[in-house]
């Protein structure tokens, strides 16, 4: 068992994962994995189920089998607590759709084991727009929603919906004992704002964000809508409310 582990939610990723965890296993530091799979309808949790009984890949793979598709944040949520459980000291978030590389997992990693930070963020938007293949309109949308929720909350990052992070052990454990209600993207955003707020250290690391290649994306309309009235709301309690650590 690894001291680290990468959480995957999956929702239709055939095309993917067999990809994204031959890039795991080759990695020089090991990572243990939990793919927390929503019944994929096209077979994704059935391909992992079958890795793990066949020992197809060299790591130590789980899975988290759900019945249905509820969201991002509470698939997250599930992997999380299972990270917590099995005692893992540092725990990464990777999407499976190929926009975020697992080589990558090392920069991310090398700064959650030399103590340089609480929570590390894969950065789009540190060293200008590291971002291949978006239309203008979506990184247009991407870029002034983190411009957006930098003025809102008052938080010190260029990228908080990014879905490429990774959290120590104390920092993750802290973070879950507050009322996360966020389900879509404006998760991402939650998680590094209640982080900030208890005092954790946030540092961001630039990565190269490419958008997927195989599978459709899962984006839809009400996700901008969510963070838009969501994040105000959230900062609006957080005045009259303390988060627990």
């Amino acid at each position: 068992m690894s001291k680290s582990v990468i959480i995957i939610p999956t929702y239709n990723e055939i095309g993917n994962i067999d990809q994204t965890l031959n890039k795991i296993q080759n990695l020089d530091q090991k990572h243990d994995v939990i793919v927390v799979d929503d019944n994929s309808p096209d077979g994704t949790g059935e391909f992992v189920q079958n890795a793990i009984n066949k020992k197809k890949f060299n790591l130590n793979l789980h899975l988290i089998k759900r019945k249905n598709k509820n969201g991002l944040g509470t698939a997250y949520i599930e992997g999380f607590k299972k990270s917590l459980e099995l005692k893992y000291d540092f725990i990464f978030q990777l999407d499976c759709d190929g926009s975020h590389n697992p080589d990558q997992i090392e920069l991310l990693y090398y700064e959650l084991k030399n103590n340089k930070c609480d929570i590390v963020i894969g950065s789009r938007y540190i060293k200008g727009i590291t971002v291949i293949n978006w239309p203008l309109s979506r990184l247009l949308l991407s870029y002034f929603a983190n411009l957006y929720v930098k003025l809102i909350t008052g938080l010190k990052v260029n990228d908080s919906t990014g879905g490429f992070n990774g959290f120590t052990f104390d920092a993750l454990n802290s973070i879950l004992k507050n009322n996360i209600y966020f389900k879509g993207y404006a998760f991402q955003i939650q998680l590094k704002f209640i982080g900030s707020s208890l005092g954790f250290i946030l540092k961001e690391v630039p990565i190269i964000f490419k958008d997927r290649e195989i599978g459709d994306s899962k984006m839809s309309l009400k996700i901008p809508g969510e963070a838009f009235v969501g994040v105000l709301l959230m900062k609006l309690k957080s005045l009259f409310s303390k988060f627990n650590r």
